[in-house]
């Protein structure tokens, strides 16, 4: 038979309560989790709470606020950003797959971690930038590796805020050719005040004229090559 939407959000919930009481791990619930929101039928939710306890019936108590609703599970998106002369974003609630792709050229991706689910305790960045800028924004508690290659570019990534080993963990890997990869650490709802927007629009403004600075050089040396070449034929 299928199971519904409520069907899974129950089994999520039975499983919150093991993993609060110990009976699971952090990795199995994850695991878990994972198998329910992909389960479409009884039979596929059925192994998921086979090795634990029944569910006990709940004490009756006063409620002195209303429950708050489960929130639906974040719909799937496609693991590939791309952003060719232009600019590409994801925030808010979505899933972050084991690996998600950015590709830049000449454009600006912005991908915004501090409401995103993460499909397991580490996932993977891979970025591909040329001529364009990838700003990441991470919640306290989560860990950042970078991994990526900078050349003519930058990466700016912030120190770790925690010593949790089980904390979650983006990996981030790939290369920044005349461009720029800066991560931010930013609470749920934080803001950047006014000095801090107008430091972001001067290294933004600084950025482009670099850039541009750099073609130009480009330019200027292939013209030189060019024109060496015609003395010499």
């Amino acid at each position: 038979m299928r199971a519904s939407d409520a069907d899974r959000d129950e089994v999520a919930d039975r499983l919150r309560e093991a993993l609060a009481e110990g009976r699971i791990t952090p990795e199995e619930h994850a695991e878990r989790i994972d198998v329910v929101y992909q389960a479409k039928t009884y039979a596929e939710l059925e192994p998921v709470l086979s090795d634990l306890p029944p569910e006990r019936a709940p004490r009756p108590r006063v409620e002195l606020r209303k429950d708050e609703p489960v929130p639906p599970p974040p719909p799937a998106q496609s693991p590939n950003l791309v952003a060719i002369f232009s600019g590409v974003e994801r925030k808010g609630r979505w899933l972050a797959e084991p690996t998600t792709n950015i590709t830049c050229l000449f454009g600006g991706a912005d991908l915004d971690f501090r409401q995103a689910v993460l499909s397991r305790g580490e996932v993977t960045v891979n970025v591909t930038c040329v001529f364009g800028g990838v700003t990441i924004v991470v919640p306290p508690g989560v860990r950042v590796v970078g991994s990526t290659t900078a050349i003519f570019g930058g990466n700016e990534l912030p120190e770790d805020d925690t010593t949790d080993p089980d904390a979650p963990v983006i990996r981030l890997t790939g290369n920044v050719l005349f461009g720029g990869l800066s991560v931010k650490r930013k609470a749920v709802g934080e803001q950047g005040g006014h000095r801090d927007r107008q430091r972001e629009r001067i290294e933004r403004r600084e950025l482009q004229l670099e850039r541009r600075e750099r073609r130009d050089e480009r330019r200027e040396r292939l013209r030189e090559l060019r024109d060496e070449r015609r003395r010499y034929r």
